[in-house]
């Protein structure tokens, strides 16, 4: 097995007398210092190449600053901005003097000219999924199940509905498919989008809540696959008129509505209507005034699924369009027509678009980022929209994160690799050598830190397996260590990147501190690798996906500093899927097992993520039977911890309960560790208590 690339050991190996002055790295403090996160907050480029961020002033709080060259200069405190307060909202900015932000329900303004701030709207306390408009100022809120526009001291009642099962302004479909919120404002400002979402159809699933006497039931909808779904349909409401209309979707009326957006003249909406199937959409534009379709501009079809995550991007007068399609076997950009024609490829190759920036000051070029290295990089490109010539900005191997600055014509590169904790870049769009304009030293400097390793394995079918290996602290090639395997290996997830530690959490870091060998690999599923990759485990989620992590274990037996007898493996939601699935249908790979809310039967997962990957529990009974990790759980060897929340509305608490209940009839022994009250995930002071439940279960079994 071939590696593909071999890093730097993170921290320089110095006099012995100078390495025994290295602090070890704890659990707590991986977890806690925020020095080691090396985050920016806030970040804003201006026109002149200066940059402004938000940092922190001890005793005072938060504090913009402007940076130029080696010139900060000090923009706003937060005090003068909010009353006294130490921290600011989340800023956005009109122009170089102007900002605006959400407080809590306040929307206030500050002049960076003039030093004055003012209050511009104050919202219901009640009000959530506050959605803001740049024009006006308007605010879009929800209360319950209705929408509601904050104009200044008015409050306008968008939608009346009495029924709690509809519910409009929200986000909808599980937020799969690209969708994250519910409310679109059209460009002019002038008119509101926003989803309804019927679900008096939707079976009722209890979430048991305990922090009153006696305990009471919060009753969500949550449509199991192959069960009856939602209804979804979009209004547009005048501001001028006053009115909702309705726009005249046709189709069944469980499909999908996403990719909703407004054309840059105010005039028509598109969405992309995906039916429940997923194997085929419709990218449809509608006339916002009467609710009319206008045309369907194409559609596409695929023999497994379709995954649409974007709507198009409108990019000049003539309503000429970006969109994007994984149509040849890997995401690209593609220029159509408002007549629905193609006019040209703009992205190609066996890698992979990620995201799109949008179009430079004069509409010339096209900015996006496409993976490199089979899914190791992000690069930053343009493509010129008229020769279709493309250019590639950042010469440096790596992770590239991008954004605008005023004016769009230069962008700042927020940037990592194995080798360079973090930097800020200035790009110029005509393809100049970027500008370096901040580094971040390593923040492990002081610590005796792990080396990091990435490696490339080959699945059974050929493809190339992304991992990442981390030594322990103070490695010894003579002595044999235990493993821990974290994992995720679900879709819309890569855990191995060509960036700082690659991409590992700093925790992995703390383990391999205490003598654990820490190693992940991506199995074929997860992201970013291109259609083939991506669609493998299609109707048999966790069979190729087990077979790829199997590889993964003979691997690390292959190497001589490795205990093969002393195998942890962990994840977490998908990852805890795969930890159990390979306790269950791998028993004894593993001698201890840490599975966090896990998927156990993928029939009681939502119908928007499961039937994309596996159809119908009607139409593939055998895929969920064998996936069902219900029927594998009297086959469990080794240590084996599951832990869930209790109000976990995403994989539903019944999940852990019905594996269980079946390790009880078989008589296998499992420990169970329920966190009261936490969804999904385990936050806050709690997060703590979680990592050192497993980092001490590791160490008791390994």
């Amino acid at each position: 097995m071939k590696k593909l690339v071999t890093v730097l050991l993170l921290t320089p190996f110095l006099a012995g007398s100078v390495l025994a002055q290295k602090k070890k790295l704890s659990l707590e403090e991986s977890l806690t210092n925020p020095a080691f996160g090396m985050s920016i907050r806030q970040l804003h480029g201006f026109q002149d190449g200066a940059y402004a961020e938000v940092v922190t002033a001890p005793g005072k709080g938060d504090v913009l600053v402007k940076r130029l060259n080696d010139k900060t200069d000090t923009l706003l405190f937060a005090s003068a901005w909010q009353n006294g307060k130490k921290n600011f909202p989340r800023l956005n900015w009109k122009s170089s003097q102007f900002l605006y932000g959400m407080m809590g329900t306040e929307l206030s303004t500050y002049n960076l000219e003039t030093k004055k701030a003012a209050l511009v709207a104050t919202l219901p306390e009640e009000a959530e999924n506050q959605d803001v408009e740049e024009n006006n100022l308007f605010v879009a809120f929800t209360k319950e199940q209705n929408l509601f526009i904050q104009k200044g001291a008015q409050a306008i009642q968008v939608t009346n509905e009495t029924d709690k099962n509809i519910v409009c302004g929200q986000s909808v479909h599980r937020n799969e498919y690209g969708i994250n919120k519910g409310t679109f404002w059209s460009p002019d400002g002038n008119q509101l989008a926003f989803y309804r979402m019927d679900q008096q159809m939707v079976t009722d699933y209890p979430i048991v809540e305990i922090t009153e006497k006696p305990a009471k039931v919060r009753n969500i909808k949550y449509p199991m696959a192959g069960q009856t779904s939602h209804e979804v349909t979009l209004g547009v409401y005048n501001l001028a008129s006053q009115k909702t209309t309705f726009l005249d979707v046709t189709g069944p009326k469980d499909q999908y509505l996403t990719g909703i957006t407004w054309t840059t003249d105010s005039k028509y909406i598109t969405i992309t209507l995906l039916n429940r199937e997923t194997n085929h959409f419709q990218l449809n534009a509608y006339d916002a005034n009467t609710g009319k379709l206008v045309k369907t501009l194409f559609d596409e079809k695929s023999d497994r699924y379709l995954d649409p995550q974007e709507g198009p991007l409108f990019v000049n007068a003539a309503l000429d369009f970006v969109w994007q399609s994984e149509r040849n076997g890997f995401n690209h950009l593609y220029l159509y027509g408002w007549d629905g024609k193609l006019k040209k490829q703009l992205s190609s190759g066996n890698e992979k678009v990620t995201d799109v920036l949008g179009t430079d000051d004069k509409g010339q070029n096209l900015l996006f980022i496409q993976t490199g290295g089979q899914g190791m990089d992000r690069i930053v490109k343009s493509v010129d929209l008229k020769s279709g010539k493309v250019k590639s900005l950042t010469p440096t191997s790596g992770v590239h994160n991008a954004m605008w600055c005023e004016g769009k014509t230069r962008l700042l590169d927020v940037w990592s690799n194995l080798k360079t904790p973090k930097q800020i870049d200035l790009i110029d769009v005509t393809g100049k050598a970027p500008k370096m304009l901040k580094t971040f030293a390593n923040p492990f400097a002081d610590y005796d830190f792990p080396s990091i390793d990435t490696l490339s394995l080959k699945s059974s079918d050929g493809q190339t397996l992304h991992a990442r290996l981390i030594k322990p602290t103070n490695f010894d090639p003579n002595k044999k260590y235990p493993v821990i395997v974290y994992l995720y290996g679900g879709p819309h997830a890569q855990m191995v990147t060509n960036s700082w530690l690659a991409a590992a959490n700093v925790y992995m870091a703390a383990w391999a501190a205490d003598g654990f060998v820490v190693f992940t690999i991506d199995n074929r599923g997860s992201y970013n690798r291109g259609v083939a990759f991506e669609q493998a485990p299609y109707r048999n989620m966790g069979t190729p996906e087990m077979d790829d992590q199997l590889i993964g274990v003979k691997y690390l037996k292959s190497l001589p500093y490795v205990d093969g007898t002393r195998l942890g493996i962990h994840g977490w939601s998908y990852g805890g899927f795969m930890t159990t699935t390979m306790m269950s249908r791998a028993p004894g790979t593993f001698k201890v097992g840490i599975a966090g809310a896990p998927v156990i039967d993928w029939a009681m997962y939502e119908i928007m993520y499961t039937e994309r990957y596996m159809d119908t529990p009607k139409e593939n009974p055998q895929g969920y039977e064998t996936a069902n990790l219900v029927n594998h759980a009297q086959n469990v060897k080794g240590k084996f911890l599951l832990i869930h929340g209790t109000s976990d509305d995403v994989v539903v608490w019944q999940n852990t309960q019905a594996f269980l209940k079946k390790a009880i009839e078989s008589g296998v022994q499992l420990d169970y560790f329920i966190y009261p009250g936490h969804g999904h995930g385990v936050g806050g002071k709690d997060r703590i208590h979680l990592m050192k439940k497993m980092t001490n279960y590791f160490k008791d079994n390994l």
